[in-house]
């Protein structure tokens, strides 16, 4: 029991590591083997603080759009802009063609289609904050879980496309994805026990369970979309797949609230 509570302790210290740029863990060793588990816990993390960062400024008299922004740039700050940068290069991937597709990821120039995808996607998310404003403690770290699972996923379903060899870790030491998303279920069960805590009708009961299975079938979707479009998964790939998947949800949060 004392040796999993390690190995636990040291695989989360790496994920902690390796998807933000937060500092290193006190006294705990990070160990990098099994670390893509964790993405979906730091996710609910990243977007709390995010959500706190978003009210701290609407409650001192920042616009809502100057509150939105800062929440956005806050995230590609914490994670280190690595999805945002994911999802530039896997469109000028896309759009180089399959037989160009990774020589264009792999040119550290961003192409045109790069810089329109970050432009949408940053637009739909500011707009969809605006829209949800209040609520955002209760949608953005559901949002930010789902990106994340859909790497889960994305990890199980395709062979790795070799270019980046820091990213090949999670395929070699992946167990399979019943035991790599236990706790991304159990996560889950919590939510869910959360927001019947809070429901105050059958209504927002129904509406919430819907929220959820959709976002079940974003978060497998999307990556099976990417994984057959591109042919395999890497960092990069894996950076679309959760930045498209949060934003895909928010916008549909939006609309449902």
């Amino acid at each position: 029991m004392k040796l999993i509570k390690k190995k636990f302790l040291n695989d989360f210290a790496g994920a902690w590591i390796f998807f933000t740029i937060f500092p290193k863990l006190p006294l705990i060793y990070p160990r990098f083997k099994n670390i893509a588990q964790y993405a979906p816990f730091l996710g609910i993390l990243i977007g709390y603080i995010q959500s706190l960062i978003f009210i701290s400024l609407k409650n001192n008299s920042w616009p809502i759009f100057a509150s939105a922004s800062i929440c956005i740039a806050s995230g590609y700050l914490i994670t280190g802009g690595i999805h945002i940068d994911g999802l530039m290069d896997t469109f000028d991937g896309l759009y180089a063609g399959k037989d160009k597709f990774i020589k264009a990821m792999k040119d550290s120039r961003v192409g045109a289609f790069g810089v329109q995808s970050i432009i949408l996607i940053t637009l739909i998310q500011l707009a969809s904050l605006t829209k949800i404003e209040d609520q955002i403690f209760n949608v953005l770290p559901i949002c930010l879980f789902w990106g994340r699972v859909s790497t889960l996923i994305y990890i199980d379903k395709f062979k790795y496309l070799n270019y980046k060899r820091k990213y090949a870790s999670h395929q070699k030491h992946w167990r399979g994805i019943n035991k790599e998303s236990r706790l991304s279920i159990l996560l889950l069960i919590l939510l869910g026990f959360y927001y019947l805590i809070i429901s105050d009708s059958y209504l927002f009961i129904f509406k919430t369970l819907l929220l959820l299975l959709i976002g079940f079938i974003c978060s497998w979707k999307i990556p099976m979309l990417l994984g057959h479009k591109t042919g395999g998964v890497n960092g990069d790939t894996c950076g679309a797949s959760i930045v498209l998947t949060e934003t895909i949800m928010l916008f549909i949060y939006a609309i449902a609230l």
